[in-house]
């Protein structure tokens, strides 16, 4: 049986070119009624032998946003979410101002586009990650030692947005809308991070924290063979926020310690994690963590919602690193700066990884 660590072979490639070029995506195979999954899927052993790693009850931190304007329970916010971003990585917020109505429509939105005849959506499916709108299956997928069992709706939100109208027509509205309600939670989180380092609310605003947003959506059909492969390899994000929402198919798991926990699907609930730029530029106070999701077993798609946030990707030659305000004799810089142009030559030079730009840039 294939491991998946060969050596990119010349048919390893044709194969992949093939998938690439049939348009179906993993939506596709997955419907066609395989019952084993193509060689190129299959994850290095290391990665298998991972996957069966046991996880305790532990749940990500969860924190109620319904005071936050409040100045009597604020403060208390401010603790929370900073001790969240300190030791998980990872949390959860709940009475965030999102309509549950919103909630429901992104992910229906999302899911009916997946669910869309193949002829349809292969219309759509193109290889160009940097701008506009993508459709395609596995963004890594001529970069990865082996593919992923997901495939993904990209559309580029700022700075320079999509047009409206190539927004796939299933589900436009429902994308122009959520940008505007993650981009608000994303800006209230980003005061509360703020504020628990120390700093003005403002001060992630101020450097154009939400300059670059990026919509994601995923879909995870179902497997013949999870125990063989991933819905998406071990990774954390590049930028500096993450907000995510799930339908309730489980699947994704988040690193603790030495411990892969899994994130129940809560209703109603957004799912935050910093990014590697964040931990770099809070110094190191709030931390990036490796999260996966597993190949999905059910019989019902697995829907994800991400939106990501970073500073603004024209400005290549603007360098950012660890802010001078949490820098002291006590506490120097532990990492260099660096510029978006080395950060998205190092995003788009290899497949999806963990902490390498945290790695590189360490002094």
């Amino acid at each position: 049986m294939a491991t998946g660590d060969e050596t990119f072979s010349y048919d390893h490639m044709k194969e992949l070119k093939e998938f690439d070029n049939s348009k179906i995506g993993v939506k596709g195979l997955s419907e066609s009624g395989i019952t084993t999954i193509p060689v190129f899927f299959i994850q290095p052993p290391e990665t298998l032998s991972d996957l069966k790693s046991s996880s305790t009850c532990t749940e990500i931190p969860l924190i109620d946003l319904s005071n936050v304007n409040s100045d009597l329970h604020r403060p208390k916010i401010v603790e929370q979410i900073g001790e969240a971003a300190r030791t998980w990585g990872f949390f959860q917020v709940i009475n965030h101002g999102v309509p549950v109505l919103a909630l429901d429509e992104i992910i229906v939105g999302i899911k009916a586009f997946h669910e869309q005849p193949t002829e349809v959506t292969g219309k759509q499916y193109v290889r160009e990650e940097g701008r506009g709108v993508m459709y395609a299956s596995n963004n890594d997928l001529y970069r990865s030692k082996a593919a992923s069992w997901y495939d993904s709706l990209q559309v580029w939100m700022a700075p320079e947005p999509a047009k409206v109208e190539d927004i796939p027509a299933v589900c436009r509205r429902e994308v122009v809308e959520w940008d505007m309600h993650a981009k608000k939670v994303a800006t209230t989180v980003m005061e509360l991070l703020s504020q628990g380092l120390g700093l003005e609310p403002g001060k992630f605003d101020e450097l154009g924290f939400s300059d670059t947003r990026l919509f994601m959506g995923h879909c995870y059909p179902y497997c013949p063979q999870p125990d063989l492969t991933v819905g998406i390899k071990s990774h954390t994000d590049y930028g500096l926020l993450t907000v995510l929402l799930q339908n309730q198919v489980h699947g994704l798991q988040v690193k603790h310690g030495d411990e892969w926990v899994n994130v129940k699907p809560l209703r109603e609930g957004l799912i935050i994690n910093i990014g590697d730029s964040l931990q770099i530029i809070s110094n190191g106070e709030y931390k990036s963590v490796e999260h996966r999701v597993l190949a999905n077993s059910s019989k019902e798609s697995r829907i994800s919602v991400v939106e990501f946030f970073q500073v603004d990707k024209r400005n290549e030659s603007c360098s950012y690193g660890p802010l001078p305000e949490l820098l002291s004799p006590e506490k120097p810089a532990i990492y260099r700066n660096f510029t978006m142009r080395e950060f998205q030559e190092n995003f788009y030079s290899k497949e999806i990884d963990s902490k390498s730009l945290v790695k590189k840039l360490k002094l």
